[in-house]
């Protein structure tokens, strides 16, 4: 959330297009808003209250979303420190995907379980982190 710190708004370019720019590296992006996050990004009071946080973040419920994910800068994608938590059939916590895809737990079950998925998938960030879901849901766990 504190990446307003880095990432700021140069200049907007078109109703939902920004010039942004990676503060730290100096580096510029374009940045779209996602089509189906247009509306939420249109509020802009929470951004007001939360100045330090990136421009392009909106709360959607309990959680804290990008409005930029399909154009966010390199930058962005490599900070996530969370990807999803991982529950067991039961409803315990028993591990979480960081940004970088990697699996944290000490449970040998889903350790095994993760195991197997990782094998059987492809590398590609976006389309591996649902296959991940998807693939551990099968397995009875629930991913949030």
């Amino acid at each position: 959330m504190y990446l307003g710190d880095y990432i700021v708004i140069e200049r907007q370019t078109g109703p939902f297009e920004f010039i942004g720019c990676c503060v730290s590296t100096g580096t510029e992006f374009i940045a779209h808003i996602d089509e189906d996050k247009k509306e939420l990004f249109s509020d802009r009071s929470w951004i007001r209250d939360h100045p330090s946080a990136c421009p392009f973040l909106r709360p959607s419920g309990a959680r804290i979303i990008c409005t930029i994910h399909e154009t966010s800068p390199l930058q962005c994608k490599m900070y996530r420190c969370l990807a999803f938590r991982v529950s067991s059939p039961k409803g315990e916590g028993v591990g979480r995907v960081t940004g970088d895809l990697n699996m944290h737990t000490e449970d040998p079950e889903l350790r095994l379980a993760w195991d197997d998925v990782i094998h059987r998938i492809s590398w590609s960030k976006e389309r591996t982190e649902n296959m991940i879901r998807s693939l551990l849901e099968e397995r009875g766990y629930r991913c949030t």
